[in-house]
């Protein structure tokens, strides 16, 4: 089952209207959406690697773009919407250190947040709420998520091929290597911060 959707995937990676799912799900993942969008911009780049750089740039502004509707989460609807959000992700004890935080570094914390596999979502939403500058929090955003989408893309551009037979070769053990990598993000955000 996990070959056939792999196979899938990479299927649909080369589809006319990919670009648009990435940048969905780029933009979803940045506000809310828990699945980050390596798992398209993998497959997408390995699919077409002389395509890597158009598939990174699509990533990192659909990324930013969603950090900064996470912002406006934050900032104007932080009890109808972010609150919910913050405690659906079992963060919302954690988010007053966040806060805190927020009024020494919070460029800082935006652009390492941006480029870890840490929940971004989390950070998105905690800038609007604590009312972080929007120009600096945007710049850091788009900073860090395209340092990070397109580094993934250079690797895979340098490296496609091995990786891409690597990846075929070792898929059940990454993938669960990624289910432990995206849950212990949120387990980081719980206990950690």
């Amino acid at each position: 089952m996990l070959r056939r959707l792999y196979d899938q995937t990479m299927k649909l990676s080369e589809h006319r209207h990919a670009l648009w799912a990435l940048a969905l799900v780029a933009f979803a993942e940045s506000s809310f959406f828990p699945i980050p969008p390596d798992v398209l911009l993998i497959p997408m780049v390995l699919a077409a690697r002389t395509r890597a750089w158009r598939i990174a740039a699509v990533c990192t502004v659909a990324s930013a773009l969603g950090g900064l509707a996470g912002y406006g989460i934050g900032y104007g609807l932080y009890e109808t919407l972010g609150q919910p959000i913050l405690e659906f992700y079992n963060a919302s004890e954690k988010f007053i250190w966040i806060r805190e935080q927020y009024n020494a570094n919070g460029v800082l914390i935006v652009f390492s947040a941006g480029f870890s596999p840490i929940p971004y979502k989390i950070f998105t939403i905690a800038s609007g709420v604590t009312g972080m500058d929007p120009m600096s929090f945007a710049l850091a955003s788009l900073l860090s998520r395209g340092a990070r989408f397109f580094l993934v893309a250079a690797l895979l551009w340098k490296f496609g091929s091995p990786i891409r037979e690597f990846i075929e070769k070792h898929l059940g053990k990454l993938t669960l290597a990624f289910v432990v990598l995206l849950v212990g993000g949120f387990v980081l955000i719980k206990f950690a911060l």
